[in-house]
């Protein structure tokens, strides 16, 4: 059985950017737009107490995207002109990449001067930036190259974070849950096998302290129908201490998802579908998660919204009136679950 110091209401770490801030970061100017992340990350944590959340994040603020902690930080990426149809602007990794520095240490800071709530902390997995940075002739030899490097990178800022009081570290890989499917689609630049190798450097960190937690979100949509075994395989490869797992539409494959974590990792099931406004209905979220605790014991577990809010800045998923009243709900639940242990 896992520990059950769990972090009961979590969020995946990024929040609608307030108006201010988006508003001095077209503006253009260095010094005003430092001080407006500044005071909208003060703003941020201020909501997330009153939300009642059990991890505080600076909402990812001060970055463009939920990648930019490591591609702003990290020398060897080329920016492109291209976008995806998700907003993403395109990178190229044109050499090896070397850390130019702390990516999130600095931020970490000012949340630790600015609440005793455990900080929270997202990055980019290794594997998923080396699927869709790496362009073969383009300075490293494969993706399984670029991975393994960008590996040590995350791992180096993981160790450094939970050494400046971090507890939760989320490691975001939104393409592995579309290769469990049972007839998934052919690989890109790394295969699944490669993909799982390389995302398991980045978490073999060799001593937890108490209440430390690194966990994997492999993805915001579980697939129709997905092959057991490939489950087992990318729980079995990732020591992850917790899985952030889609938990919102109800659907025989989430569960199975579930049921095939192994019983000594938390997992953390995001149960309120962060990209449309309605609320959910809690008794149809309290009846799944009943089910799940037929075969899992829910102290081992936590709740969330189903993905992050904003993981592109300048595409929110939802208004910041709707993304509060998500948050609230999953605060609701968790009590209906736990009650007021947190």
């Amino acid at each position: 059985m896992a520990d059950t110091f769990n972090y009961r209401i979590d969020h995946h770490g990024s929040l609608v950017r307030p108006a201010e801030l988006t508003a001095a970061r077209a503006a253009g100017d260095p010094e005003a737009l430092k001080e407006a992340e500044l005071q909208a990350v003060k703003d941020a944590v201020v909501l997330q107490r009153k939300l009642r959340s059990t991890v505080v994040t600076d909402g990812d603020f001060p970055r463009e995207d939920f990648r930019s902690a490591v591609l702003d930080g990290v020398s060897g990426f080329r920016r492109t002109d291209e976008t995806d149809a998700d907003g993403l602007v395109r990178w190229v990794a044109e050499s090896l990449p070397k850390a130019n520095g702390p990516l999130l240490a600095d931020w970490v800071a000012r949340l630790t001067e600015l609440t005793v709530i455990a900080p929270k902390a997202s990055l980019p997995s290794p594997a998923y930036l080396a699927a869709t940075t790496f362009q073969p002739g383009h300075g490293p030899s494969s993706a399984r190259e670029l991975g393994e490097a960008l590996a040590e990178i995350v791992l180096a800022e993981i160790e450094l974070l939970v050494s400046k009081g971090v507890r939760l570290i989320q490691l975001n890989n939104p393409l592995l849950l579309g290769q469990l499917a049972t007839d998934p689609a052919a690989p890109g630049a790394l295969s699944f096998e490669d993909a799982l190798a390389v995302d398991a450097l980045a978490v073999r960190l060799d001593e937890r302290p108490e209440g430390v937690r690194i966990g994997v979100a492999p993805g915001p949509v579980v697939p129709a129908a997905i092959d057991w075994a490939r489950a087992e395989q990318l729980y079995g490869a990732i020591a992850a201490d917790r899985w952030i797992l889609p938990f919102d539409q109800g659907t025989p494959a989430e569960l199975a998802l579930v049921k095939a974590l192994p019983e000594d990792r938390d997992f953390c099931l995001g149960v309120v579908d962060a990209t449309v406004p309605a609320l959910e209905d809690i008794d149809t979220v309290m009846a799944r998660l009943d089910a799940v605790g037929e075969f899992k014991d829910l102290e081992d577990g936590a709740v969330a919204p189903s993905r992050g809010f904003a993981d592109v800045a300048s595409r929110p998923l939802l208004s910041a009136e709707q993304q509060r009243r998500k948050i609230e709900l999953v605060e609701t639940v968790a009590r209906y679950v736990w009650g007021n242990e947190f």
